[in-house]
């Protein structure tokens, strides 16, 4: 038996339009981001646990200081892997990369200081739970304004709804 690809039913499926092309350059910018990012997370629990746990730091200098050196770590890791496609550095990029995740990690010491001290998560499971969770939480705001104001494509200032930069007039 011979069989014709031409008559078959996947050949008349329409061809991927450009909504699934945005699909697919947003899954594969969150694979990126959660590689810098999951790096970064690895940083910032170490450098968490050694200052409070090996060194016995105050918890939220811990936290503080461990979600900074963090920081450093994945500017380098979103500016030169993740979003290296983007516009190039300048000091309007740097400044609201440091700005907004300065606010990133005030939302992470804000919510580690709710479950660590108002919820008793005290403990070397716990307060990393805690952490773990303040993570979790700022990161998705950092992934919005990374994307939508950090890292432009071609340095663009006003962003459409699907990330892509509008027509320069």
């Amino acid at each position: 038996m011979t069989v014709n690809v031409s008559d078959s039913p996947l050949r008349q499926l329409p061809a991927a339009g450009p909504a699934l092309a945005r699909l697919r350059r947003l899954a594969l910018e969150v694979v990126k981001f959660g590689i810098v990012g999951g790096s970064g997370v690895a940083v910032n629990f170490v450098v968490f646990n050694l200052l409070l746990h090996g060194l016995a730091s105050g918890p939220m200098t811990a936290t503080v200081l461990a979600s900074c050196v963090a920081m450093g770590t994945n500017y380098i890791g979103f500016r030169f892997f993740a979003y290296r496609d983007r516009a190039s550095r300048t000091r309007q990029q740097i400044l609201l990369f440091f700005v907004f995740s300065g606010i990133g990690v005030f939302m992470e010491s804000v919510l580690f200081y709710a479950a660590y001290h108002g919820a008793g998560m005290t403990g070397p499971l716990e307060s990393n739970a805690a952490k773990a969770l303040s993570i979790a939480l700022a990161s998705a705001f950092r992934f919005l304004v990374y994307r939508t104001w950090v890292f432009q494509h071609d340095g663009c200032l006003e962003p459409e709804r699907d990330g892509a930069c509008g027509a320069r007039g």
